[in-house]
């Protein structure tokens, strides 16, 4: 909390800065973005996907894997959307060609109920990547919608910052940024600030809402998180979870005796077994390499982001062979930077799937429900776990007997938080 209330000063600086023009297709022309240093303004007859795909508003990369093959989304909501970007020196950012960090989206529904949703992207994609599984939800119930990009993206964010751990602070302050500049323009547009103000996001996008009601409550009204990452200084977090499954899983798609049982006691659930390929494929490796790179960048040396794939035994430098508990005492100050503490400050609401094998339960979403509760704040939270539930909806399409769609659990959680802020009617 003292760190935050010494980022405040920065944030106000930030948000007094003078704006860009903003060029409008509509009568909003006025619309500004406190402390944007360039934002465009469009009035759509469709702020969900189905009208911002075709007049390229949005990028369909940024969410694919992340729904349910055959989801329908709600359609028709006419309104404003507002693109733009933040001071920043880093460029990991390709979007409308600008190359520039910091982006966001903000959309402004014609049909306002009062409420602004906000919210960071999943993993080291951008600031569309909620547009389906958050935006077209929120947005059809209208609520206003605002987005950033965390403030860096792609695989090599640990280039972002001075110190290990710099990166991903910065997705907390941009967070906090894009929230009050967007209270700000709603503002403007409806001739007062939401009344009611939510974070809500999936995993890296989660562990953004468990920080902000930790770090910048007062920002908010409350959260929903979806299988949120969890970084803790003694662990467990990604870099003591996802070492063993890199070690474990070759031998286990070998066959050989024990593989199977090492992959249990790391974490990942019975029953998930047929998911461990693809994450092995695609995601343990990656993640494991650029999180370690951006919290321990001395492991391997000058290497950056270490070996995809180094087999297990190779020794100093292979990810494979990372064991966080021996590591030095500036990599746990570097994870303490980082680190959730359970210590929220206004309501909130985790869903979290049995069957996630990135962050699994046991390792992730039980863990922070008990930090919660020791912290003493288990009033503020509710937390639901999801039979079948795996890390995103879009695995639903390879194992669809196996794997449950988690979306709607989400809105349903989302539905409840509104419901126990604005009604007083507590979810069980």
């Amino acid at each position: 909390m003292l760190r935050a209330m010494m980022l405040v000063p920065v944030l106000l600086a930030s948000l007094a800065a003078p704006a860009a023009a903003a060029d409008s297709e509509c009568g909003d022309r006025g619309l500004r973005v406190p402390g944007a240093v360039r934002s465009t303004v469009v009035c759509l007859p469709d702020l969900t996907t189905a009208g911002t795909v075709p007049g390229g508003y949005t990028d369909p990369t940024d969410w694919e894997g992340l729904e349910a093959l055959g989801t329908v989304n709600p359609s028709g909501v006419p309104g404003i959307q507002i693109d733009g970007y933040f001071p920043d020196s880093s460029k990991t950012n390709p979007t409308h060609g600008w190359n520039h960090d910091s982006q966001f989206v903000i959309r402004l529904p014609h049909r306002w109920n009062g409420g602004l949703v906000v919210s960071g992207p999943p993993g080291v994609r951008e600031q569309y990547a909620n547009d389906r599984i958050i935006g077209d939800h929120v947005l059809a119930r209208g609520y206003a919608f605002a987005a950033t990009d965390k403030g860096n993206t792609g695989p090599s964010i640990y280039k972002d910052g001075r110190r290990p751990g710099d990166a991903i602070q910065e997705w907390h302050l941009r967070m906090a940024q894009l929230t009050l500049a967007a209270n700000r323009v709603a503002a403007q547009k409806y001739g007062h600030a939401p009344r009611y103000t939510y974070a809500a996001g999936l995993s890296a996008g989660g562990y953004l809402v468990r920080g902000q009601l930790e770090r910048f409550p007062w920002l908010y009204t409350g959260g929903v998180d979806w299988n949120a990452v969890l970084f803790t200084p003694e662990g467990p977090s990604l870099l003591t979870t996802l070492p063993p499954a890199l070690r474990a899983y070759r031998r286990y798609a070998a066959g050989e005796s024990g593989a199977h049982e090492e992959m249990l006691a790391a974490g990942y659930p019975a029953g998930s077994e047929p998911l461990w390929g693809y994450h092995y494929k695609n995601l343990w490796d990656f993640l494991q390499r650029i999180l370690r790179e951006e919290l321990d960048p001395s492991y391997d040396g000058a290497k950056e982001a270490g070996t995809a794939f180094c087999a297990e035994g190779t020794g100093a430098g292979c990810d494979t062979d990372y064991d966080y508990g021996s590591r030095p005492r500036e990599v746990y100050a570097a994870m303490r930077r980082v680190s959730l503490t359970g210590r929220i400050l206004r309501p909130l609401i985790s869903v979290q799937g049995t069957l996630d094998v990135l962050t699994p339960i046991s390792k992730a979403g039980d863990v922070y429900a008990d930090m919660v509760r020791k912290a003493g704040r288990g009033d503020l939270h509710r937390y639901y776990r999801v039979p079948g539930g795996t890390h995103t909806d879009g695995l639903n399409a390879a194992f669809p007997t196996l794997v449950r769609p988690m979306e709607p659990d989400f809105l349903t959680a989302f539905d409840r938080l509104a419901s126990w802020t604005q009604n007083g009617t507590e979810p069980k």
